[in-house]
């Protein structure tokens, strides 16, 4: 194993996953990609050109920043290479998918931040799950571990 991309939101979920895949990369010598997705939702207003120009710099500001806390929070001790970081403006699902391009394993956690659009698109977990050209492994939150043996 070379290579593993974990998709992270900065959900409780996300940072099991995150501390999961650095053990993973940890014993397997391998790099590791955290990705982060972003977009922007344009509802209207009087000034749709300001508000298109400027709001995607703001929302991908607030990306950055929380992609290296989440990142920058974690021990990287024991990892071949510092964590590398994709910041991607797009769907979550797409961005894990397509960063995953020749990379032999995807971690991610089972609850993100999906929300009112999570119930519209359906889970990340399950696109990716379904889409993925590689290995995935879905992490579940300590208390959702419990309703998996129910």
């Amino acid at each position: 194993m070379e290579r593993i991309v974990v998709g992270v939101d900065g959900s409780p979920a996300s940072g099991v996953a995150l501390r999961w895949a650095i053990d993973e990369a940890r014993c397997h010598q391998a790099a590791l990609e955290a990705v982060y997705a972003w977009h922007d939702v344009y509802i209207g207003g009087e000034y749709p050109i300001a508000s298109t120009l400027m709001v995607p710099t703001l929302y991908e500001d607030a990306g950055e920043k929380l992609l290296d806390t989440i990142v920058e929070a974690e021990d990287e001790t024991g990892l071949v290479a510092p964590i590398s970081r994709l910041l991607v403006r797009g769907s979550p699902a797409h961005a894990i998918l397509e960063a995953a391009k020749g990379a032999d394993l995807i971690v991610i956690g089972s609850r993100g931040r999906g929300g009112f659009t999570g119930l519209l698109l359906g889970s990340v977990s399950q696109q990716v799950v379904h889409h993925a050209t590689c290995p995935v492994v879905v992490i579940p939150l300590e208390s959702d571990k419990g309703n998996l043996e129910a």
